[in-house]
C-alpha cells in the first residue's frame, strides 16, 4: 500500500439494512438492492477478516469464505484487496463519525453527548473488529488513510469542540478542553473492543452480557457527566 489512495468522500458506503423481498419493486431497483446488500455482505465479512489477519494477512478467498459468497463476487464489486480495505475503513469512519452531527449550539449538552456515547459504545459492542481494524491501521502508521485524518477528521473536530466552547461560554458546562474531550470519549468508548481480552480477563464470562455492556456504558457517561458538570 502507498499514502496516495485517499477515500472517496462523494461516494461512502453507508450501512444500509434492508429487505429483498419486496415484490413491487421493478427489475432494475431490485438488481441495486440486491447489489447493495451484497455489498454490505462483503464489507462486514471484510471488516472482521481484515481485523483478525490484517491488510497483509487477509486473502480475497478467506474474505469470500467469511462472506459466504464466490471470490468473484468480491472482484465484480470492488476489483481488488486494496480497493475493498479501503471501502471497509471508509465505512468504519462514516459510522464513528456521523453521530457528532448531533453536536450542534442549539443542542441540549447532556442530551448530544448522551447520545453520541450511547452509539459509540453501542457499535463497540456490536462491531468490535471495526475498532480493532481502526487501531491496528493507526498502529501502522495510518498509510491508508492518513489524509483523511489530517483533513476532514482534523476539520469535524476543531468544529465540534468549537460547540463544546460556545456551551462552556455560555455556561451550559464547566470548563474543559474541547478537543481533548473527544480524545477522552473516543479512549473510554473503543477500550471495551481495542482491550476486550483485558476485560474479559477482569470481568469473564459475564463480560459479553447485556448488563456488562450496559454498566460499562453508564460508566463512561457518568465521567463525561462528572466532567462536563452534567450530573
Amino acid at each position: 500500500m502507498t499514502d496516495n489512495m485517499p477515500l472517496d468522500p462523494e461516494n461512502p458506503l453507508k450501512n444500509s439494512a434492508f429487505s429483498l423481498l419486496d415484490d413491487n419493486l421493478d427489475d432494475d431497483e431490485s438488481k441495486g438492492r440486491i447489489r447493495l446488500s451484497n455489498e454490505n455482505i462483503i464489507l462486514a465479512a471484510a471488516e472482521r477478516t481484515f481485523s483478525r489477519s490484517g491488510f497483509k494477512g487477509t486473502t480475497m478467498a478467506q474474505i469470500a469464505e467469511e462472506a459466504e459468497l464466490p471470490k468473484a463476487n468480491l472482484h465484480y464489486y470492488f476489483g481488488n484487496k486494496q480497493n475493498l480495505y479501503l471501502h471497509v475503513l471508509d465505512r468504519i469512519m462514516h459510522d464513528w463519525l456521523s453521530p457528532m452531527d448531533e453536536i450542534t449550539p442549539e443542542a441540549d449538552p447532556k442530551t448530544a453527548l448522551e447520545a453520541y456515547i450511547r452509539h459509540k459504545m453501542r457499535m463497540t459492542f456490536e462491531r468490535p473488529d471495526a475498532s480493532k481494524l481502526f487501531a491496528n491501521e493507526l498502529l501502522q502508521g495510518a498509510k491508508v488513510i492518513h489524509t483523511l485524518l489530517n483533513t476532514e477528521l482534523k476539520e469535524l473536530v476543531q468544529t465540534k469542540a468549537a460547540v463544546i466552547d460556545g456551551w462552556i461560554a455560555a455556561g451550559k458546562i464547566k470548563p474543559v478542553d474541547s478537543t481533548h474531550l473527544f480524545f477522552s470519549i473516543w479512549s473510554l468508548t473503543q477500550t471495551y473492543a481495542d482491550f476486550d481480552i483485558q476485560i474479559c480477563a477482569v470481568l469473564g464470562e459475564e463480560a459479553h452480557s447485556q448488563a456488562a455492556h450496559d454498566r460499562a456504558t453508564e460508566h463512561v457517561l457518568t465521567l463525561i457527566f462528572r466532567t462536563c458538570g452534567l450530573e
